[in-house]
């Protein structure tokens, strides 16, 4: 007899321990196979899925400076409104992440996982071809739906200066700082990726906690701040080449390093190091793989 199966407690039925083995979270291989599978469904999407999915995910992205501009119009003028205000900045990515609509910050993750597992040179083309068309798409939703926001008479002139105010203050920030913040919202976006699949019940607790999280330090986010500054570009106060350089390419580049050098190759090391295996081979031995368990349910 194994010394595992000495360890054991003692005077549990064959139920009780049928019971314990399936309350047990998943290993960290099952979570990696499960967005690894994910991400590669979305490498076969067609061009015109993933551009009016993720076109879509940029429209409904305003959905975040729309509540935080509501929150900050109704609430007194002082440091501690930003606590409440916050809340809204969730808006966005609820809507989107429950909707399964494409998010290039997700996909920094997602879609990164099977590159990792097949380094070859198809694969890194189907990433560039996803992360163009994905990122285009949410773009152009922003921009669109931050002209909305300004150019049709939808909201009172104390919420149009406090949207004003939410882009000025992403604009606050120099590139460098841009880059920095950007890495930390990349990480904190994979981090939720990565947890979803253990917690599913739990799915909207996850998002709303990490994406207040992220309000509240004021780190950088290539979609929703592409809705917030381009607000001010519509509205005159920043230009279009201040838009791209000095928001754009350092908040993308931080949020790809973040979520994709960072938290997806550490957490692709991690569970390549268990065995030593690939980490979609680790579940071979398994009697019932829990991806198939979800998936029938």
């Amino acid at each position: 007899m194994s010394q595992a199966q000495n360890e054991k407690t003692p005077g549990l039925s064959a139920d009780e321990e049928q019971e314990v083995s399936h309350n047990q979270p998943p290993r960290a291989a099952v979570l990696h196979e499960i967005i690894r599978a994910q991400g590669d469904q979305e490498l076969e999407r067609t061009l015109a899925a993933l551009w009016w999915s993720a076109l879509a995910a940029g429209l409904t992205m305003g959905l975040s400076l729309m509540a935080m501009g509501l929150f900050y119009a109704r609430l007194p003028d002082n440091d501690s409104s930003q606590v409440i205000a916050s809340l809204g900045y969730a808006a966005g990515f609820l809507a989107v992440i429950l909707a399964r609509q494409q998010l290039f910050t997700e996909n920094t993750l997602t879609a990164v996982l099977p590159v990792m597992t097949a380094p070859t040179l198809a694969n890194l083309g189907r990433l560039i071809r996803l992360w163009t068309v994905v990122l285009m798409g949410n773009l152009a939703g922003t921009l669109l739906v931050a002209w909305v926001m300004l150019e049709l008479p939808i909201f009172d002139s104390k919420t149009d200066v406090a949207f004003l105010e939410i882009g000025r203050k992403v604009m606050h920030n120099d590139p460098s700082q841009m880059f920095a913040k950007g890495i930390i919202s990349g990480w904190m976006i994979a981090t939720m990726v990565w947890m979803i699949p253990s917690m599913e019940n739990a799915k909207i607790w996850i998002i709303l906690m990490i994406t207040y999280l992220m309000a509240l330090g004021d780190f950088t986010h290539i979609v929703v701040g592409s809705v917030e500054v381009s607000y001010l570009v519509w509205a005159g106060e920043q230009t279009w080449p201040s838009f791209w350089l000095e928001f754009a390419l350092p908040t993308l580049a931080g949020n790809i390093i973040g979520g994709s050098f960072i938290f997806a190759l550490i957490s692709h090391a991690q569970v390549r190091s268990d065995s030593g295996k690939p980490p979609s081979k680790l579940l071979d031995d398994e009697q019932e793989s829990p991806i198939k368990k979800g998936r029938e349910s």
